[in-house]
Parts: C-alpha cells; structure tokens; sequence
C-alpha cells in the first residue's frame, strides 16, 4: 500500500439519467435516491484512496438547493479531502444538466466521512493526502476544522455538562412553551 496519495488518484465521478422511478409524489427525483448516489461514489473513492472496503460514518449537512426533474443528466463528483489514520472526508458534489436546454445547475454538495476496514471489520490505517495545491489545503484545512467543531458540538451539550439556565434566555423568540417540571 502507498503511504501517500493524491487526491487525482482516487476521484470519481458518476452520471445517471433520472428515470420516472426516482420520482416522489411531487414529481421530483425523491432525495432519498440522491443520497443514496452520494454514499456510493462516497464509497467509490474513500475505497479507491484506501485500497480497503470503506463504511459511511457520518455525512455532514446535506442542502438541496434546486429539485431534479425527471429525464435530466445527474453527475456526482467524488474526491478525497482530509485524512486521518483510518478516516477520510470524501466530498461530494451533484450537478443536473437539462439535457434538451444544455443548462447545468449546482444541486448540492456534502461531506462523508469514510472509515477504512479489514476482513474482520476493523479500522485499518490508510494512505496519507499528497497536497499539489492551494484548493487541496483549503480542503484539507476547512475539513480539519469541520472535524474539530463537530466534537465542540457533540461534547458541549452532553448531559453531563449541560447547564439548562445558560440556555433558557436563547429561548424566548422561540417556537417553543416550556412547562418545565
């Protein structure tokens, strides 16, 4: 195994044709396939860069910024930007493409956090990031503080920790009525 890679190396990109089946009761590709897309070419390229079966252990924030029709073009970009000893963020980017007007539009992007395996279902290590680039170490640096912020946020509001009177005053423009006991 290579003890650093690119990230040329392991990034991947899909495209789809939206079928009548994708569709929800509104008539618009139903979410729930997108995601799906976005989890397997996040797969597809952590998989790739680790040389190893990957799982999905988080997807931070996904927006959908414009529904897809049915009969576009959808394309999903894969590419490695962080990683870790065993974990590694892929970020995903979705674009449709209305096939007749040839006009192209941003969907959503989102980041997975992939976690490479052995045979037996444990973490392995995997290759470092080769960083050629200052798009490469905005990427790298914004995932290691997405990183960072996301334990902050996970920590702060721990049972234990919490102080409720801290937080009441937050509350007050609220959609909320407290009937605290």
């Amino acid at each position: 195994m290579q003890e650093f890679k690119s990230a040329h190396e392991s990034r991947v990109s899909i495209t789809e044709l939206m079928l009548p089946s994708h569709s929800n009761f509104g008539g618009k590709v139903h979410g729930g396939h997108i995601l799906n897309l976005m989890d397997q070419i996040a797969f597809a390229c952590a998989s790739k860069h680790s040389q190893c079966y990957c799982v999905t252990a988080s997807v931070n924030r996904v927006d959908f910024l414009h529904p897809v029709e049915v009969g576009e073009l959808l394309t999903l970009r894969a590419s490695i930007n962080y990683t870790g000893r065993t974990s590694m963020v892929v970020g995903v980017r979705v674009e449709s493409e209305n096939i007749t007007k040839g006009t192209k539009r941003h969907c959503n992007s989102s980041y997975f956090t992939m976690v490479a395996k052995d045979e037996d279902g444990k973490s392995i290590s995997i290759p470092g990031l080769i960083l050629e680039n200052e798009q490469g170490v905005r990427r790298f640096a914004r995932s290691k503080k997405r990183k960072e912020e996301a334990f902050i946020r996970d920590t702060q509001f721990e049972s234990s920790h919490f102080n409720m009177k801290e937080h009441l005053e937050g509350l007050k423009d609220e959609n909320v009525k407290l009937s605290l006991h």
